[in-house]
This record gives C-alpha cells, sequence and structure tokens, in this order.
C-alpha cells in the first residue's frame, strides 16, 4: 500500500510540474505535448474540427474551411483544425474540399482551371442558407497563418502523396511544421512503401498520420507494421458503416482489445470519425454512431461514448462544441494551462 501511495504521490508531482513547464507556452504547444505523448494524456479525448469547424447543433454556421470556423474552433477549446488541399491552376495550394467550386463558393467550375487571382474573386458561402461572407478562397500558408502557435491542423491532401513535401515546405517557411499533421490513407506493403518515399523526402519535423480503414484492413497487425515502418503519434481508424447496417456493436474489426494494446506499445492515439458523409447512411465512417446520434438523436453517449469506451483518444467530428462539452461534463477532458473562462458563442459576423 505504502508503495502504490508513493508512487502516486509521485505521479501527481510530475503532472504539478509539468503543468508549471507549460504556463509560458503557446496554446498549440501544449495541444502537440499531448498530442505526441498519448499514453501520458489517455485521460482526456482531443476534439478535431472537421472541415474547420462549420456546424453547431446541426447548422452550418461558417462557411466550411473558413478562416471565421477556425476562430470558431480556437474559441470553443478544440485542439485541431482539419482542412482540405488543393491547388490553383497556376500551381498555389488552396483551401478546399469539393473539386468544383459551386458548392461551397459563388463561383462555378473546377478549382484547377481558376488562377489564385481568380479564385480569389470567389466569395465563400455558408451551406444550406448559401449566406454569402465577406472570406474568399484561403491559400494554404493564410490558413496556417491563422492557426500558428494557436491550434494544430490537420491537412487532408486532395491531390497526390507526391504533393505532401510542397505543403510541408510552405508550414517550414513558417516555423511551424510541428503543427501540421498529414495523412494517408494505408492498406498494403506497397501502399506503405510509396508513402515512405513521400514522407523520406520531406525529411522529418512534421507530423505524419496513418489512415487504416476496415474495408480493407481486418486485424490490428497492420497497424504494428504501421507503427514500425512511421512511429506515428495518431492513427486514424475507420469503421465503415453499409446502407442498412444496424449501430456496430464492437467498432469492428479494428477497434479491438489488441489494438488498444498495440496503441499504448506505440504511445500513440486511436482517431475516430464521427462526421457525416453526403449522400452515405447516418455515421457511415463510425459504424453508424456518429454525429447525427449524437446531436439530432440526443445520445452522445452512444456515439462520442462508445468511441471513448474503445479506445479513442481523439474524435474529429461536425459537432466540435457539442462534443466537447459533453467530454468536459463526462470527465473526459483536462483542463489546459491558463485555460480561459469558455467563450460565447460566436457569431457569424462575416455573413452579409
Amino acid at each position: 500500500m505504502r508503495t502504490l501511495w508513493l508512487s502516486l504521490l509521485f505521479s501527481t508531482a510530475l503532472v504539478a510540474s509539468a503543468g508549471e513547464s507549460v504556463a509560458g507556452e503557446t496554446r498549440a504547444r501544449q495541444i502537440l505535448d499531448r498530442f505526441e505523448n498519448a499514453n501520458q494524456w489517455r485521460d482526456h479525448v482531443m476534439v478535431a474540427a472537421h472541415r474547420a469547424g462549420s456546424m453547431q447543433a446541426g447548422k452550418t454556421l461558417y462557411a466550411e474551411n473558413s478562416l471565421a470556423a477556425v476562430e470558431g474552433s480556437i474559441a470553443m477549446g478544440a485542439e485541431i483544425v482539419e482542412v482540405d488541399i488543393r491547388r490553383s491552376k497556376d500551381g498555389e495550394f488552396v483551401v478546399m474540399h469539393d473539386s468544383w467550386l459551386d458548392r461551397t463558393t459563388t463561383c462555378k467550375g473546377e478549382v484547377v482551371r481558376y488562377t489564385l487571382a481568380e479564385l480569389k474573386t470567389c466569395r465563400l458561402v455558408v451551406e444550406g442558407t448559401r449566406a454569402v461572407t465577406d472570406e474568399r478562397v484561403s491559400t494554404l500558408r493564410e490558413m496556417l497563418l491563422a492557426t500558428r502557435d494557436r491550434i494544430l491542423i490537420n491537412l487532408d491532401n486532395k491531390l497526390e502523396v507526391g504533393d505532401l513535401p510542397g505543403m510541408i515546405a510552405v508550414a517550414q517557411d513558417l516555423g511551424m511544421a510541428d503543427q501540421v499533421i498529414v495523412k494517408e490513407n494505408l492498406w498494403n506493403q506497397n501502399r506503405i512503401a510509396t508513402v515512405k518515399t513521400a514522407m523520406a523526402a520531406i525529411g522529418g519535423g512534421f507530423q505524419f498520420m496513418p489512415i487504416i480503414a476496415d474495408d480493407a484492413v481486418h486485424d490490428a497487425g497492420f497497424a504494428e507494421t504501421v507503427d514500425h515502418s512511421f512511429s506515428p503519434r495518431a492513427i486514424e481508424l475507420i469503421n465503415w458503416r453499409a446502407g442498412a447496417e444496424t449501430l456496430t456493436e464492437t467498432g469492428g474489426p479494428l477497434f479491438s482489445t489488441r489494438m488498444r494494446a498495440v496503441a499504448v506499445r506505440g504511445n500513440w492515439h486511436i482517431w475516430a470519425d464521427t462526421y457525416a458523409i453526403v449522400n452515405k447512411p447516418g455515421g457511415f465512417l463510425a459504424g453508424g454512431r456518429g454525429d447525427e446520434l449524437a446531436v439530432q438523436a440526443s445520445l452522445p453517449r452512444e456515439a462520442w461514448g462508445f468511441w471513448v469506451d474503445c479506445g479513442a483518444s481523439i474524435i474529429q467530428t461536425d459537432e466540435p462544441k457539442a462534443a466537447i462539452d459533453w467530454l468536459a461534463a463526462n470527465g473526459y477532458r483536462v483542463p489546459y494551462t491558463n485555460d480561459a473562462r469558455p467563450a460565447e458563442q460566436a457569431h457569424t459576423a462575416s455573413i452579409n
């Protein structure tokens, strides 16, 4: 009993010391510490805002992938914003999910057919209401400047693996490559080799997160191979859901007891996705246990709580505010040093 008590006392002292050491650090640095040290922070569930975090309570408040959405996600306490990267006709990296401009801007046509100057005439719109905002299509550099030292940023590469070095080069030029997470799907040894070659061309200093989906991978052993190849700090796991399938009871083959053990041995986070995909059944990436179940059906424990029970310590969601509120209320969030009073709900001031 005395040994246990001394161990607990020592652990408490370490936590207190860590709190003092980060007191003067940027918010991004504190988030990065939790991202890079999964085993020390498994009692804290991080939240990643999908497409920068444009939604709240089922309603789209901001244009997706917008600077206004980023500001909203930072204000509510999200740790990561996810944005999508494409190229303009003249080769500039820009932030845009679709290959076409029609859905999210006032312009029409393919992104790749517009020069950057032409894209800068396109104003972002709020999906659903089609409200036109004052924001223009952002470059990758502009988006990185908005997040630097404030929040981590996950770049969803809508191009080729070979484009990743160019994206990281922009972050390196801004001195923030370690705050950037890039990801690629992995499903066999050939794919691992291809991505590994691209990673070697970059030379390190950034965060690489593999994605593994259970349509192609059915065993935690593959995650061990991925871990040995890349030593990632997080692996994104996907539990596909077929159209008429009922809610998953186990999380599928990847969210297994063995996978949780592999994650602990490798000191990496299990990243789960609960956001929706257009024209797909609810919770398509989450065995049916997605944001719709959490918010529209008012069953957050059956969605976010389920994935936490399956070992997830990072959840990517379209509903970051609701997720953060529920996780905090149920003991799954550990306050950061110098956490400010929770911000009031942001207003969509950029909408005309």
